[in-house]
């Protein structure tokens, strides 16, 4: 599949403009999610040794087809993921824009999580296990006009809630917990809003059990830097700070 421009780069996947031939018409690949009649697209493509760009697939349409907002998906292969292109802000830029208030942005990752976790899931049959996203943050929500979508689900399975709550919150103390990133105020007052802005008889769904396996889990990611782990020791006392689970 050929790319055009480079749009984007995370730890383990780069985003591309479509080629004009591709993005214009070209058949349904693997996954076979249908044909662009809805606009155009964007390309994904995980770097050698991470992701699995059509179980990745499987989750957004599973989610979509529950009214949860998630990008549509063209087409998979195991490292290839095309996606509807959105237009519009990350939440984090949006907020370092001043357009939207961090507490308010916690807030509504709090509706995303709550919205989330009140879909069936796609395998388990415990009605205690959801979908997690796992990676929810300022930087995977996207502000389109018609409103939040969220991005990036490569790191979805079927859990707990509480877990999903715990990563949140932990990837937000992180930063927060950072006296030497500029960024820390503004994730220390979205990190609040998360944990204290709920809606009404919703309250956060974290949990100790989430909380401790969200540590652990960032503590062994191998995309953390040496600095990010040694963070991880501060945030279980800034989380109970905000909003002990």
């Amino acid at each position: 599949m050929r790319t055009g421009r480079l749009l984007g780069a995370g730890r383990t996947a780069d985003v591309y403009e479509m080629a004009d031939d591709e993005a214009e018409g070209g058949s349904p690949g693997e996954a076979g999610h249908g044909a662009d009649a809805h606009g155009t697209w964007v390309l994904r493509r995980y770097r050698d040794g991470w992701g699995d760009a059509r179980a990745e697939a499987q989750v957004m349409d599973h989610v979509r087809l529950h009214g949860y907002p998630a990008p549509r998906v063209r087409t998979a292969t195991r490292t290839d993921l095309v996606l509807e292109r959105l237009s519009g802000p990350t939440m984090l830029e949006a907020i370092a824009a001043g357009a939207l208030p961090p507490a308010e942005a916690g807030a509504e990752l709090a509706r995303l999580l709550h919205a989330l976790h009140a879909l069936p899931p796609r395998r388990s049959a415990d009605p205690a296990t959801r979908v997690l996203h796992l990676d929810l943050h300022p930087e995977n929500v996207l502000l389109t006009p018609d409103g939040p979508r969220v991005i990036d689900w490569a790191n979805a399975e079927e859990g707990p809630p509480g877990l999903d709550w715990g990563m949140s919150a932990v990837i937000l103390a992180q930063v927060a917990a950072d006296t030497v990133d500029p960024r820390a105020p503004l994730a220390h007052a979205i990190l609040t809003g998360l944990l204290t802005h709920q809606p009404p008889g919703a309250p956060s769904a974290l949990t100790e059990e989430g909380l401790t396996e969200a540590i652990n889990r960032r503590s062994q990611n191998p995309t953390m830097s040496v600095r990010e782990v040694r963070l991880l020791d501060r945030t279980r006392e800034l989380i109970r700070s905000v909003g002990a689970p």
